[in-house]
């Protein structure tokens, strides 16, 4: 079955305005921080991985509709539901009708600074050498996703030119369907505009996207 992401608006005509907004202020809402933390809080449990979480959140069936945080407090909900952690009577009440369910790991307040300072980088060691260098052609899969994917729908099938290797690094696909992190090389690749969008795009434009290795060949 073929995998939906609704947060893919690449090449979609799509009737949404970009409506800036002053820097320094990412909240909107009292809530909205909120379910900032609590989201930052369940991921460090480790019941689910960064992936995991995209996954949810773009698959959400109302997710152009949602504002930013209700994307993020709507995957939450979806998540603690799926793994036991909050029934939907909890949720509705906003609070807990039974003995919590243990989880791997807890984050303590003095834990959240140093957490977030670190971030959680994916660069893992290699366990074979590059498949493609530094000006190779490479052609994108063209097979349509069936889980959560980096490749973007409007790349596929399409032709590009290895500008720099970047190191293996968790791989999205596997790591969101639950089959560990599965390093893979990383690569970022350049499109024309050309390729990606039809002879109307602009002339000499270019796109760079990062991709991992198992979804190119040899162009």
């Amino acid at each position: 079955m073929t995998y939906r992401s609704h947060a893919e608006l690449g090449g979609l005509p799509v009737d949404l305005a970009v409506v800036p907004e002053p820097e320094g202020d990412p909240f909107h809402a009292p809530w909205e921080p909120r379910a900032h933390a609590l989201t930052i809080a369940m991921g460090a449990t480790g019941v689910w991985n960064l992936d995991m979480l995209r996954s949810v959140r773009e698959t959400l069936p109302d997710y152009r509709q949602r504002s930013y945080y209700e994307i993020w407090y709507g995957a939450l909900v979806a998540l603690l539901e799926r793994h036991g952690l909050a029934t939907a009577d909890e949720l509705t009440a906003g609070a807990a009708q039974g003995p919590a369910r243990p989880v791997p790991r807890v984050l303590d307040a003095g834990q959240v600074w140093p957490m977030l300072r670190k971030g959680a980088p994916t660069l893992r060691p290699a366990s074979r050498s590059a498949r493609f260098a530094v000006g190779d052609r490479v052609r994108t899969s063209a097979v349509p996703a069936t889980g959560h994917t980096r490749l973007p729908a409007y790349a596929r099938g399409r032709v590009g030119i290895v500008e720099c290797l970047r190191g293996a690094h968790v791989y999205p696909d596997a790591h969101a369907a639950g089959l560990g992190e599965a390093p893979e090389w990383l690569y970022a690749v350049v499109f024309t505009a050309a390729e990606l969008w039809g002879e109307d795009a602009a002339a000499g434009q270019s796109v760079a996207i990062d991709l991992w290795e198992p979804y190119l060949e040899p162009a």
